[in-house]
């Protein structure tokens, strides 16, 4: 069996790997620092190293050279989020068999493995022939509207990670995000690069199901079984079966109806209302939530049994406000399709508008955004969304000093980071939340201008 070790600092994408490798029949150790890797390879022989070109307290390079010179046999395949393709030749001149850009299609990240285990010496040619039948061409997920979803900032980069990784699997997903972050659009675009992508997709609203007929609704009910009964009823669980079935707001279900949803999940059969016949069901579930239901098992209001089900693997969708990079990515989509529903043809927004995005914190979100552009569109009469046609909480809203963070200019960044270091009492993951860079960014910068806590 290969050994493979992966250096990666992400602690949540790095168990998410190394449990798809795993299922792989590979034997799959971690490594979470550039020095717990030395330390690693110091005590064993490693077939292949994955690792992250940038690492808290090292890199791929520097990495690169340690592991070449404890084991010359060992591959190392370096994976980057940062599209740098200078860094990655580089390594392959100094000997990385090959890198990887995240976010990556699993089918490619094998086939990378597998290539690299062949010149080692590790596998047989006719493994290599019979896997690259099914992994020379990977297959690309299919998206929604690809350019939406993506996005360009570090978030959005390790949110479509997470989908490509989870998407092929059965596990259960519970995604984690405010109100209008787009938690629905984050499930469906799972549902479409999984292999469950032609079968339905059916979205729940938990919230805006009565208590009364919640059982009926999720199980379905045979006519007769109760006063207005007077047809049968497909529930939302047979109506999903083979597919995927979305339950948004999950916290909203009452007592009794994570019961039945726990035993329906478990026994993976279900039974109408009213009927003694059990239906089997082959569904995966995709819940999201916009609470912590971590803390609403510990004041009892969410079965822990029936949260530990769902929560196989969590997505968190940031705020509109944490990928700041992306507001006119996401601004432009819905311009263009505000043009074609209201049949109008604007091209754009000015400057002053621009502007006001920017100094603004939107609390609601991607539907805050959305609305917003729409409402602008129906009102302009210009080619350009103009201040005028703004509300006023946007046109004329204060700036938002936390934004500035991200704004970064040579002559203050310093100063900005010692601030943000001394807000968040020397918290690094915090500062870099405010800051709005990822952890490894605030790392690099810390070193540049050698600040030490």
């Amino acid at each position: 069996m290969s050994k493979i070790l992966i250096v990666e600092d992400d602690v949540a994408f790095c168990t998410m790997l190394k449990t798809f490798l795993q299922k792989k029949e590979y034997k799959v150790f971690t490594a979470f620092s550039g020095n717990e890797a030395i330390q690693k390879i110091k005590k064993e022989t490693f077939d292949i190293v994955l690792s992250d070109v940038r690492l808290p307290d090292s890199d791929g390079i520097t990495l690169l050279a340690e592991i070449l010179k404890h084991s010359s046999d060992t591959q190392v395949i370096i994976m980057t989020g940062y599209a740098e393709i200078n860094m990655a030749v580089s390594a392959i001149k100094q000997g990385a068999f090959d890198y990887v850009s995240k976010p990556f299609n699993p089918d490619t990240i094998l086939h990378t493995i597998e290539k690299a285990l062949h010149k080692q010496g590790a596998v047989s040619d006719k493994i290599v022939k019979e896997k690259e039948t099914s992994v020379t061409q990977p297959k690309i997920p299919k998206r929604a509207n690809d350019s939406f979803v993506r996005g360009v900032s570090d978030a959005s980069k390790k949110l479509n990670e997470y989908v490509a990784l989870v998407a092929p699997t059965r596990m259960s997903v519970l995604v984690i995000g405010d109100s209008g972050t787009g938690k629905e659009y984050v499930a469906s675009s799972i549902h479409k690069a999984s292999k469950r992508a032609d079968k339905p997709f059916v979205a729940v609203d938990c919230g805006a199901i009565p208590k009364e007929i919640a059982s009926s609704e999720f199980f379905g009910h045979i006519k007769g079984s109760f006063t207005g009964a007077v047809n049968d009823k497909v529930g939302h669980f047979e109506a999903a079966n083979k597919g995927t079935l979305f339950l948004d707001e999950i916290g909203n279900l009452s007592y009794e109806l994570q019961v039945q949803l726990l035993r329906a999940l478990q026994e993976r059969k279900i039974k109408p209302v009213g009927s003694n016949k059990e239906i089997e069901v082959d569904i995966r579930v995709i819940v999201a939530t916009n609470e912590d239901l971590s803390h609403a098992v510990k004041e009892g209001d969410f079965r822990e049994d029936l949260y530990h089900r769902l929560n196989e693997f969590s997505i968190k969708v940031p705020p509109l406000r944490d990928r700041i990079e992306d507001l006119m990515l996401f601004a432009n989509h819905f311009l263009e399709e505000s043009n074609i529903e209201l049949e109008k043809h604007v091209v754009g927004f000015t400057d002053e508008v621009l502007e006001a995005f920017k100094k603004y914190n939107w609390p609601g979100n991607l539907r805050e955004l959305r609305n917003m552009v729409k409402r602008s569109v129906l009102l302009s009469q210009s080619d350009m969304i103009t201040l005028d046609v703004l509300p006023n909480d946007i046109a004329y809203a204060p700036h938002n000093a936390k934004q500035t963070y991200g704004l970064f200019k040579n002559q203050n960044e310093q100063e900005l980071i010692l601030d943000a270091l001394e807000k968040a009492n020397g918290n690094k993951a915090k500062a870099a939340r405010m800051l709005l860079i990822d952890r490894k960014t605030l790392y690099n910068k810390l070193k540049q201008y050698d600040i030490s806590l």
